[in-house]
């Protein structure tokens, strides 16, 4: 089964400095039938203008991934790392019984980033940090694992049963997924337009997939996206 929201139809929000597409139930907006994909709970799709950006403020029990598109954010926390995420950077912090942190543009151009938040595996987790830089061909035509439990290759370390991926394909190109009965999955078109499983999709179109033996992606365009794989819950 595959959900296709298109993107006119998440829910947006103007704050001046920053605009965002919340595709998940957040802060003060607020859908009982739209609170999580599986484990995945929040996925916000954010542009922080220059000289601004989310001043000090608490986490807990979260693993909370940061996926930089555009820009460099500055990050502070309470562990006390002070740290720039770049462009094509992954950081994931774990909030455990938790942390402070802030995060701003210190730069002159906006920043356009990816907040996912998954649900960890146990609570009560120290908290933690991670981040990588990774390379746009390395994720060419291929996935490439950039957020894991296993963190074999490479990848950001996750504390919850979850994996993110991430590719671009040239038109033409395609690439399938094997999925597991007990998981679900959630796509992201950055970019492009993709053939899902015979689901046609658009630029910022998200599908939240369930039940499916395989997911079969062709390339109708050059297409940029994130795959977050997570268990059911």
């Amino acid at each position: 089964m595959i959900q296709v929201i298109n993107a006119q139809d998440r829910h947006f929000q103007n704050f001046g400095w920053l605009q965002t597409y919340w595709l998940f139930s957040f802060s003060d907006y607020y859908d009982p039938d739209n609170m999580n994909h599986g484990s995945l709970r929040v996925f916000n799709d954010d542009i922080v203008q220059p000289h601004s950006g989310f001043d000090t403020h608490p986490h807990e029990e979260m693993e909370i991934v940061s996926v930089i598109l555009k820009g460099e954010m500055t990050h502070k926390d309470s562990m006390g790392n002070d740290m720039v995420v770049k462009e094509n950077d992954v950081q994931r912090m774990t909030a455990g019984t938790g942390i402070q942190h802030s995060e701003m543009n210190q730069g002159d151009a906006p920043v356009a980033f990816f907040q996912i938040w998954i649900l960890p595996d146990q609570r009560g987790l120290e908290p933690s940090y991670d981040q990588k830089t990774y390379l746009p061909q390395h994720w060419h035509n291929q996935f490439l694992l950039i957020a894991s439990s296993k963190a074999k290759d490479g990848a950001v370390s996750l504390n919850s049963d979850a994996s993110i991926y991430r590719s671009r394909m040239d038109a033409g190109v395609e690439l399938s997924f094997a999925v597991d009965s007990n998981r679900c999955q959630f796509l992201y078109l950055i970019e492009g337009n993709l053939i899902v499983n015979d689901q046609k999709t658009a630029e910022r179109d998200q599908l939240r997939i369930q039940e499916e033996r395989q997911i079969v992606m062709k390339a109708h365009s050059n297409s940029d996206f994130i795959l977050v794989d997570v268990p059911r819950i």
